[in-house]
């Protein structure tokens, strides 16, 4: 009978930010001793609806009940009263201290700090689940599995029954998802309600026991796992029945577009970010990039567009009409003085790709703004520019003059992806493309991708979802602590085979 009780419930939860309804007369029950997989496109409130339970934000209108009983949650403080903790995405956590110390950190009940007895309990814990991970150890020398493992535990010492995971497998390899997978499998014998938000149907078909589906801010339904399937659940998420397959057309007319050779680099810590990476891209096909977060793929893309200086090693360009072009020492006005068609959409999309302030067209101005032979800027082009990506790409905005950085995430990728491919470039890199993007988004940017590999484009695609990447690229390179570990045919590549190699096993046992 327990099993079957609400061990939180929503009614009528309505949330507003000004003109926008992020949360629409939300009514929703979470089990107890279930896993729920809350789904949704972008914007569609997922999110919102999670940090009102976790008290970042206070609803508008509606209650929250626990065991039938409404509560008030007014701060975080109070969510933990009531046994509820929250894993965001972007962890917060203290470098400098161990597992132990962040784990407690900011209890008040902790009169005098016995690490003995935290360290102790931290075991306790982690015997418990089947959590891997020491107490001592410092969070800068963990992996961003270990990280993601002191969160949890975090809330867990704090008494949580009731825990929300948002995007947890985003940054994991498939074997760290599967033991991920495994332990919110032991929270579920232990009578605890796990809420996960992802966009990986694949994963809420192995993990969860229901799934609730929001659309534009309104609760659509719940469905029992074992009664539905990914396309059904795709269909409930959009509204009308959407393709989910990924076209891989195979492009006869390859030729060398940029060969990269022995590339080292270095942060501005001096710590080694590439170690000898050698490749070559093609021009017609996909080449995906995979690895653990941290493993070099922001640097190897920053430095073929001259973002991060090149210690040592040689990035070689092969225009179309022939010739050659060396990219390394060049600034990226450089390389694009030197007739060098490349695009670059950035991972972090507001810091380096597009200025926050400016609305779209503003934002398409900065491709073309040296185009124009007098001392007046011709808004006409970018802004028809922007009205076609505001069109085709189905942009969330009030208009083009909007200013992008008040858009949500996925909108704000959509313009940035839209820009970029507009410039038809001949060297396409993209880190990671639809992260944060709801399924329909995702798969309009993969035939984007696939658009500009057909035209005769060499496109480097960094991904962390690896069933994408494996149903997408042509081929995939796997870095591992800034090397080249494999480069494998992802036609006939398994996901076991590039987990293996995303760690390095598979690397050593090849060398």
């Amino acid at each position: 009978m327990e099993k079957n009780c609400y061990a939180i419930e929503f009614k009528g939860i309505t949330k507003r930010f000004g003109p926008v309804v992020a949360n629409d007369s939300v009514d929703l029950g979470l089990r107890r001793g279930e896993i729920l997989a809350l789904l949704g496109e972008n914007g569609s409130g997922k999110t919102t609806l999670m940090n009102m339970l976790a008290g970042i934000y206070l609803p508008d209108e509606g209650s929250i009940l626990a065991e039938g009983h409404p509560i008030s949650i007014r701060s975080p403080k109070d969510s933990f009263a009531h046994g509820i903790g929250m894993i965001h995405q972007h962890y917060k956590l203290v470098d400098v201290f161990t597992a132990a110390e962040n784990i407690v950190l900011g209890l008040e009940n902790e009169k005098k700090l016995d690490m003995k007895k935290a360290n102790a309990r931290v075991r306790e814990i982690c015997q418990r689940y089947g959590f891997e991970i020491d107490p001592e150890k410092k969070v800068y020398d963990m992996s961003v599995s270990e990280k993601q493992t002191v969160e949890i535990v975090k809330v867990l010492y704090r008494g949580a029954d009731i825990l929300i995971l948002d995007e947890p497998t985003a940054v994991l390899t498939p074997q760290e998802t599967e033991r991920l997978f495994s332990i919110l499998r032991n929270m579920r014998e232990d009578n605890k309600t796990i809420v996960i938000i992802t966009h990986k149907l694949n994963e809420v078909m192995a993990i969860s026991d229901e799934v609730a589906v929001l659309r534009k801010g309104k609760y659509i339904g719940t469905v029992k796992t074992s009664e539905t399937n990914p396309q059904a659940l795709t269909d409930m998420m959009v509204g009308r029945s959407v393709t989910l397959n990924i076209d891989r057309p195979l492009n006869e007319n390859q030729a060398e577009r940029l060969t990269v050779k022995d590339l080292s680099c270095f942060d501005h810590e001096h710590i080694k970010k590439l170690d000898k990476v050698s490749f070559t891209a093609m021009g017609g096909e996909i080449l995906g990039v995979a690895g653990i977060a941290g493993s070099g793929q922001k640097e190897l893309l920053e430095a073929i567009a001259g973002l991060c200086p090149v210690a040592e090693g040689s990035i070689t360009y092969y225009p179309p009409e022939g010739g050659a072009d060396e990219l390394v020492g060049k600034t990226p006005m450089q390389i694009r003085k030197q007739g060098v068609s490349l695009a670059f959409i950035p991972e972090d999309r507001l810091g380096m790709g597009l200025v926050g302030s400016m609305g779209m067209t503003g934002n398409m101005m900065l491709r073309s703004w040296r185009r124009g032979r007098s001392p007046f800027v011709n808004r006409k082009e970018p802004q028809t520019l922007a009205n076609r990506i505001l069109r085709d790409l189905e942009v969330v905005t009030p208009d083009v003059e909007f200013p992008v950085r008040k858009l949500s995430g996925g909108n704000v990728q959509k313009v940035l992806v839209g820009r970029e491919i507009a410039s038809s470039p001949n060297v396409l890199m993209t880190a990671y493309a639809v992260r944060g993007l709801d399924i329909n988004t995702s798969y309009t940017i993969y035939n984007l991708m696939t658009e500009q590999k057909m035209r005769g484009a060499a496109v480097i695609f960094v991904g962390e979802d690896l069933d994408v990447l494996l149903e997408l690229c042509d081929r995939i390179l796997v870095l591992c602590g800034g090397r080249v570990s494999g480069i494998v045919d992802a036609r006939s590549a398994t996901k076991e085979e590039i987990g293996l190699l995303m760690t390095s096993v598979g690397g050593k046992e090849e060398a």
